[in-house]
């Protein structure tokens, strides 16, 4: 069969990846056509746009480029018409890809989504989008089962797929030694600095992160880069520190580091699950964070948390990030009661989480459903 897939960010191409992979042990004769990175290119995805041109957060940041976004969109709806799949595969990237539920929907070609928008912490009401132009939706949190059902939606849900990236590193991960030797990484306790995967993200957090180096000399500070963003956006926000910015090494990083620095995000659950205690932060440019601040209705902002229900790891947004961010890293290094508890609560997150092989599973009810003759909603 033929997958169109769409990912608009760094998680969202590991994660498709993955699924194209279980897509390919289940069908044979897949063929891909994707929006999205370099892991999808390298399971067998003609790449349209890759993520680097796609990545627009925050209200003003997507305001400075509407004119770029038409121009995907108009781009995809014709790209899409041109190779006629037999399914549209949506994954997370919810500003776009809803739009292009609904033309899909119009056209008449069946679509699934797979990892959900997050319509449980804002704008709720693309719920009707979701129900009206999606015809299978595949979750990834176990909360949104019971969630989805309060608002008379069936979902799949198969466990969280970042359950199958780890276990996949895992396998082939090298040593600490030798990770540290081939960096030339003095022999220190490691900090992660996870500054996200976005332009916007680094503008406004990664120079934060960086205040807190000469206040730890003990200690090794790394600071975690994505390919997709070339290494002078990340040599002029650091000030001039010397520091070293390693690239699409992100799990070696979590998996060494004594502690981490986490931007919100997908990277704070993956932190989790390599049991590395954590500090996660956020900061966005104040009429940002003005404009969005009253449409979030949620307790917590980290995945972590949320999938918790509860404060396991401490959250810093907007204000007066270095000291707090000093003062928890503290915590997380000198406290062994501290971090032992929060250790403790990873070992229950791992478990809410499923077993490893989501990815195949859900591409086995999806090829499953196309098989069945998928009938469109009216």
């Amino acid at each position: 069969m033929k997958y169109y897939i769409i990912a608009g960010e760094a998680s969202g191409d590991l994660h498709a990846s993955n699924l194209m992979k279980g897509l390919r042990e289940v069908d044979s004769q897949a063929q891909f056509r994707v929006w999205g990175g370099d892991l999808m290119q390298a399971q067998g995805g003609v790449v349209v746009r890759h993520i680097r041109d796609l990545a627009f957060m925050g209200v003003w940041e997507v305001l400075k480029n509407l004119r770029t976004i038409f121009g995907h969109l108009a781009l995809c709806e014709r790209d899409l018409m041109s190779f006629r799949p037999d399914v549209l595969i949506l994954v997370d990237y919810p500003g776009f890809n809803l739009k292009m539920a609904r033309f899909a929907h119009k056209q008449g070609l069946p679509t699934f989504y797979y990892i959900a928008p997050k319509i449980w912490a804002w704008k709720e009401s693309r719920i009707h989008t979701i129900r009206k132009f999606v015809d299978r939706l595949f979750v990834i949190f176990p909360f949104e089962v019971s969630y989805y059902d309060q608002h008379q939606m069936s979902v799949v849900y198969e466990g969280n797929p970042l359950k199958d990236a780890i276990a996949d590193y895992l396998r082939q991960a090298e040593t600490r030694e030798a990770f540290m030797a081939r960096h030339q990484l003095p022999d220190k306790p490691l900090i992660a600095l996870i500054p996200g995967s976005r332009h916007q993200e680094l503008k406004w957090i990664l120079p934060e992160m960086i205040q807190l180096v000469p206040r730890f000399p003990g200690y090794q500070f790394v600071v975690s880069g994505v390919p997709s963003i070339e290494r002078s956006v990340y040599d002029s926000l650091m000030q001039g520190a010397a520091l070293p910015l390693i690239f699409g090494e992100t799990y070696n990083l979590m998996n060494f580091a004594q502690a981490a620095v986490v931007t919100s995000g997908t990277a704070t659950l993956e932190t989790a699950l390599f049991g590395t205690p954590q500090v996660v932060v956020y900061k966005t440019s104040p009429v940002t964070y003005a404009i969005g601040r009253p449409f979030v209705h949620i307790e917590f902002f980290s995945l972590v948390n949320i999938i918790m229900k509860r404060q396991v790891v401490k959250e810093l947004l907007q204000f007066g990030l270095p000291g707090d961010m000093e003062r928890e890293l503290r915590r997380l290094l000198y406290d062994e009661d501290y971090r032992a508890r929060m250790l403790q609560e990873y070992q229950t997150l791992q478990q809410s989480l499923g077993e490893p092989g989501v990815s195949r599973r859900v591409a086995a009810q999806m090829v499953a459903t196309l098989k069945g003759s998928l009938t469109r909603k009216p």
